[in-house]
């Protein structure tokens, strides 16, 4: 065996795909691809982690796949969402610090292009059944509109389980942007939607489906039988080790409110037991081995108190550059290429999905006008080649506290988490500094023997937090005083045909646009996509 677990005819078959693959004109020749994303999925909360909760359906991916150990996200939603579908660093889009709210109007940037696309263009069908989360006010935000074929889901998170899968009171629920009425409940819509869309597909084409699904996110519900079966499940979590998390707990306890540990187990089963019924399907139709299966959560597990998540042995959770906020449970499965029960314990980022899934399904990526922040791990998955990561990887969230930071910038080395609380006459910093590859549970804090690490760390954060849009998303928990959501969200974006061809410019005219982006210096960026010099703090763009 090599040392990615591929026997050396495998090796020797994926060797000519790689040589026969661009010469062939027959699409169907690629594989299909599914990516399976869950929403606030634990790293203890699967079976093949030792978890309390069934996960048949992840297990059979596990042993049948390679685990994806070291696979990180943003702590929260969108900005891994954004990342997954460009392929580019949140920070650029102008969503990092917190999520697209129903009551914004943000989204990701028409001129950016989308994984779908690439995918698109090079003869695939393309489908997106779920959760969508990067943009809803206007129809150049919408997954038809970013190389999605057929879209079957929510443009917003929240929506409940059951109908009228409704946020903020408006319905939403659509297909290929007309509202629709649904009985049942929501994972399992999901995995019917997706099976319809396997049979029914055009044989003769591969096909790419983004399966992002609402579960296990709050609020948490489950049918009857799955609430039954975990009714008396004793949450033994520990202790998450971060401020946020463990006070949400405390002050649950001390309330008398009832552990959410139950009720997000029986989401999670439902969850697995939806992706069952997809794994069945290509099994039924006769196309598991050349599909690519990839899974993964979109941050780490929720593990505060109304979340029900466990993200042992790592520390905290969702919301938190800790690593139970970013690294993640990840798993891929294509038994034409791969052996089964495979880990690859290298560093891959949701931004790095892109270039890798385009690498091996042959796929040249359209990305010609912004270039891409994430790396093909396909050879690390394939055959076990060392990528080792001395650039840095960087994440935050300012989410759910308005002021309260958190930040993260590491490689296969050092890890620095800072702590930033910004008030109106003053901030605080606390950095706590990890060599992760040998505490990947971060319990020794270096910072205090190795501050000129801690000074190098936190300058290159400081430098990556230049490159946010001012513009951008930031903790609004609460929409604006007297804000109405509409009565069905379908009808919300506003169509293409009504709107100007171009991004609006803003307020200051072109010759001032440069010296007032200097002037905002570490505040962001008003010049879109502008890395500055670091010498000159904003204006003088690299591009």
């Amino acid at each position: 065996m090599l040392p990615g677990g591929i026997s050396p005819m495998r090796k020797l078959i994926i060797m000519l795909f790689a040589v026969l693959l661009p010469m062939t004109a027959a699409a169907n020749d690629r594989p299909n691809i599914i990516i399976m994303v869950a929403d606030d999925l634990g790293w203890a909360d699967v079976g093949f982690h030792g978890g309390d909760i069934d996960t048949p359906s992840l297990d059979r991916i596990a042993a049948e796949g390679v685990e994806l150990s070291r696979f990180y996200t943003t702590p929260i939603c969108s900005p891994t969402r954004a990342a997954l579908m460009t392929g580019r660093d949140p920070i650029r889009l102008g969503v990092a610090y917190a999520v697209i709210w129903p009551w914004t109007n943000a989204g990701i940037h028409p001129e950016e292009h989308f994984m779908p696309q690439s995918f698109q263009a090079a003869g695939y069908q393309t489908a997106m059944v779920g959760k969508w989360h990067l943009g809803h006010s206007l129809q150049a935000y919408h997954p038809n509109e970013r190389g999605f074929d057929h879209f079957y889901g929510h443009l917003h998170t929240e929506v409940g389980y059951f109908p009228p899968f409704a946020n903020q009171g408006g319905k939403d629920f659509q297909q290929n942007g007309v509202s629709i009425e649904k009985e049942g409940y929501e994972s399992y819509i999901l995995a019917d939607e997706v099976s319809r869309y396997i049979r029914d597909r055009e044989q003769d084409k591969p096909f790419f489906i983004y399966m992002p699904f609402i579960a296990p996110h709050t609020p948490l519900e489950a049918p009857d039988d799955l609430v039954a079966k975990y009714a008396d499940l004793e949450d033994k979590r520990g202790p998450a080790r971060s401020r946020n998390t463990d006070e949400s707990r405390k002050i649950s306890r001390l309330t008398g409110q009832p552990t959410a540990r139950p009720m997000f187990a029986a989401v999670v089963d439902g969850m697995d037991q939806a992706i069952g019924r997809v794994l069945d399907t290509l099994d039924e139709e006769g196309i598991a081995d050349n599909t690519i299966v990839l899974f993964f959560s979109d941050n780490g597990g929720a593990a505060y108190a109304s979340g029900g998540a466990d993200n042992a042995p790592l520390r905290g959770g969702k919301g938190e550059t800790w690593e139970g906020g970013i690294r993640v449970v990840s798993l891929l499965r294509w038994p034409a290429a791969l052996e089964g029960g495979a880990k690859m314990d290298q560093i891959m980022s949701a931004m790095d999905v892109f270039p890798t899934l385009a690498e091996a399904a042959g796929v040249t990526p359209g990305n010609e006008q912004f270039e891409l922040d994430g790396r093909s791990m396909w050879p690390a998955i394939a055959d076990g080649k060392r990528q080792p990561r001395e650039d840095l990887l960087f994440f935050t969230s300012e989410t759910p506290i308005r002021g309260r930071f958190m930040f993260t910038a590491f490689n296969d080395h050092w890890k620095l988490v800072q702590e930033v609380e910004q008030g109106l006459l003053s901030a605080t910093v606390t950095n706590h500094l990890f060599r992760i590859s040998e505490d990947p549970n971060e319990y020794n804090n270096l910072a205090s023997e190795y501050p000129e690490v801690v000074e190098e760390l936190a300058g290159e954060i400081h430098y990556w937090r230049t490159l946010y849009p001012v513009a951008g998303t930031r903790s609004e928990l609460v929409p604006p005083p007297g804000w109405r959501a509409p009565k069905d969200w379908a009808t919300y974006p506003r169509p293409i045909e009504e709107t100007q061809e171009t991004s609006a410019p803003g307020m200051p005219p072109p010759y001032a646009l440069k010296p007032l982006d200097w002037q905002h210096g570490e505040a962001g960026r008003l010049i879109y996509n502008c890395e500055p010099y670091k010498f000159a703090g904003g204006g003088l763009c690299k591009q």
